[in-house]
């Protein structure tokens, strides 16, 4: 992970060529502009043209496959995969491999939009390739490095393509019920990863940004707050919907506690990291919303699939998708106006989505709003990070200053 998080600041290098090879290295190359690109045009079509939506899965329940499984794990198993890299020092993906994995996902994007049982078929297949192949992946990478502390990552991405799998079954056979039953495990197997992901490479990122800054880890906790997690899963799955409510609420609360001795106030001035802590207490909340609704005290689902889904788990990508790729392609890690402009229209579309939840008569303005400063963020990401993503890593002409690292771990190269 330290190899996967370490800041350098490149010197002077001539831009490189756009190169396949380069482009197909680690897995966030690829799947982050996918992803990215996904968010933008999924939501222009479910918002402003939906009547483009013509294939098995119509309406809603197409905008919830394609935000939660299109878009949001799209992104996680990018990083992922690039982590993995780092945690073994094997690459999981790459390649060829990488390509047919990139590709599968496209089939099915395009599939789950064409009219027809075949069509639908061929989605199913594809995107269930996608899942089973990366969990298959990182799962010999990190099982094969005798990695430990991760054997649980490929469980978790495996769960997100059963979660998949059963919610797109529950859709052929028409069955609400079910269909939502399984789209809160996928929600909740995908808030597992986050949590993970976040709760490593928070502190670490702010402790390498702002000198002198100390904070903990919270390894402990961070162990507390996955069981709890995962056994308000368990607890989903067989119908315990109290018990369910009150392992959400633990982790909601052990998230913001986790937050606030993370000391907030030492990076309001650095983007690259406020925007992570903004995710993480959006994501936080979540958890409580969702406690609160299984409990009754909220009425509508959609409170908390939208806090957690727009508000965490998108903000906590906005910021992901730079930080990590900067770092990754030996770019400075500082943000320029139209990266900060991308976090705030993210945060604002989701402050609008919740605010289209109300019922009053502005809501249709509002969800016009949200998805149309959405769409912004996401097409604004692209055009400054496409150029960059597709060409190799920049190497410095000069060998860069060392830096203290105080939670180095040293790993092998990547073979």
């Amino acid at each position: 992970m330290a190899d996967l998080l370490q800041i350098q600041e490149p010197g002077a290098a001539q831009m490189p060529g756009p190169q396949w090879k380069a482009f197909l290295e680690l897995g966030f190359r690829p799947l982050y502009l996918a992803g990215c690109f996904w968010a933008a045009v999924s939501v222009a079509l479910w918002v402003f043209a939906p009547g483009l939506l013509r294939g098995q899965l119509a309406g809603v329940v197409w905008h919830a496959h394609e935000m939660l499984w299109g878009f949001i794990a799209t992104i996680a198993v990018g990083f992922l995969l690039t982590a993995g890299a780092n945690w073994t020092g094997i690459n999981p993906l790459k390649g060829k491999a990488l390509g047919v994995l990139g590709a599968s996902w496209v089939v099915a994007r395009v599939a789950y939009l064409v009219p027809g049982n075949t069509a639908f078929g061929v989605a199913v297949a594809s995107e269930l390739l996608f899942f089973t192949c990366t969990a298959v992946a990182l799962g010999r990478a990190i099982v094969g490095a005798r990695s430990q502390r991760n054997y649980g990552v490929p469980v978790l991405v495996l769960g997100l393509g059963v979660a998949n799998a059963l919610f797109l079954w529950s859709a052929w056979q028409g069955d609400p019920a079910r269909l939502m039953q399984h789209f809160n495990t996928g929600l909740l197997c995908m808030a597992v990863i986050a949590l993970l992901v976040a709760r490593r490479v928070i502190p670490f990122f702010a402790m390498r940004a702002v000198p002198g800054l100390a904070i903990p880890m919270h390894t402990r906790s961070g162990h507390w707050q996955l069981a709890a997690a995962g056994l308000a899963i368990g607890g989903g799955l067989v119908g315990w919907a109290q018990a369910s409510a009150l392992f959400l609420g633990v982790a909601g609360v052990i998230a913001l506690v986790q937050l606030s001795a993370w000391k907030p106030a030492a990076v309001r001035r650095v983007p690259l990291l406020w925007i992570l802590y903004v995710g993480y207490a959006a994501l936080g909340a979540g958890l409580l919303v969702a406690a609160a609704q299984l409990s009754g005290a909220v009425l509508r689902a959609a409170w908390p699939v939208h806090v957690i889904g727009v508000a965490g788990f998108s903000v906590l990508i906005i910021g992901m998708v730079t930080r990590t790729a900067l770092g990754h392609l030996g770019r400075p890690l500082r943000t320029d106006p139209l990266v900060v402009c991308c976090y705030g229209l993210v945060i604002a579309a989701a402050v609008l989505r919740l605010l289209a939840l109300l019922p009053t008569g502005l809501a249709p303005v509002a969800l016009n709003a949200s998805a149309g400063s959405w769409v912004l963020a996401f097409t604004l990401y692209l055009w400054r990070f496409f150029p960059m993503l597709i060409r190799p890593r920049i190497e410095a002409t000069a060998a860069p200053v060392p830096r203290p690292d105080p939670i180095a771990v040293p790993r092998p190269p990547i073979r």
